[in-house]
C-alpha cells in the first residue's frame, strides 16, 4: 500500500506546525525532532530529482535531529 503524497504533504505541515508550537512551549527536544521528520516528509516528494531540493532539506532535517539529539536534558 503506497501512501497518496498529498497526504503524506498534509501530515508533513501537521508535524512541521506541531513541533513549532511545542518549541514555543519550551519543548526543544520534542519540537525539533518533529521539524526534522516534517521537513523529511516535505521533501520526500522529490528523492526522485537529484538535485538541492532533495538534498537541501534532507541536510537540515538531519542538522536538527542531531542538534535534538545532542541537546541537554532539561532544555
Amino acid at each position: 500500500m503506497f501512501l497518496d503524497s498529498r497526504i503524506i504533504k498534509i501530515a508533513s505541515y501537521a508535524l512541521v506546525v506541531a513541533g513549532v508550537i511545542l518549541g514555543a512551549l519550551s519543548f526543544v527536544r520534542s519540537g525539533s525532532l518533529l521539524i526534522a521528520l516534517g521537513t523529511l516528509g516535505i521533501a520526500f516528494p522529490a528523492r526522485h530529482v537529484r538535485t538541492i531540493e532533495f538534498y537541501f532539506p534532507v541536510g537540515i532535517a538531519v542538522g536538527l535531529f542531531v542538534l535534538a539529539i545532542s541537546l541537554p536534558h532539561g532544555l
